[in-house]
């Protein structure tokens, strides 16, 4: 798998929330500044509301930003056989229900790409996940998220 291309499609999703949200900030701007939305008594509340809204959904469009950065300064590299996991790596971890892959990056962990028919999941090493993968190497034996039981999963590649 191209990891340029990954990264490519990864900011490409950024970008597709990105623009969802800040339509959803503009448009709870609009809302907090509209006529329509002034306090007609103590507690009514609607404008105030959606002046939270709209600071909340303005936080979201910085952060999309700040990752899509994040990725676009992202210097990658082909990792060697027998390399530890680091930033920038692609991992393939194998467990209980098959074969997972990973991508280990530096913000907007839990997004979810698809590139050549393989689900990838953003991870950052700051994660739970995340923090185990960092410095292991393939043949490594790590604990997966499974709730109460210990669930064990195996680095099958990093690259």
């Amino acid at each position: 798998m191209n990891k340029k291309t990954l990264v490519r499609r990864i900011v490409e999703t950024l970008q597709e929330e990105l623009e969802v949200h800040a339509r959803s900030a503009r448009s709870a701007r609009a809302e907090a500044t509209d006529e329509q939305s002034r306090a007609e008594n103590k507690y009514d509340t609607r404008g105030l509301e959606a002046s939270y809204l709209a600071r909340g959904q303005s936080k979201v469009v910085a952060d999309l930003q700040a990752a899509m950065q994040h990725f676009e300064n992202l210097t990658l590299r082909q990792l060697p056989e027998g390399s530890a996991v680091e930033v920038g790596a692609l991992v393939a971890v194998s467990g209980p229900d098959g074969e997972s892959t990973y991508f280990l990056g530096p913000a907007a962990g839990g997004t979810e790409v698809t590139l050549d028919r393989t689900e990838v999941l953003v991870l950052t090493a700051h994660s739970p996940l995340g923090q185990q993968l960092m410095g292991k190497r393939a043949g490594d034996r790590i604990q997966l998220p499974g709730g109460p039981k210990k669930i064990f999963g195996k680095v099958v590649r990093v690259s």
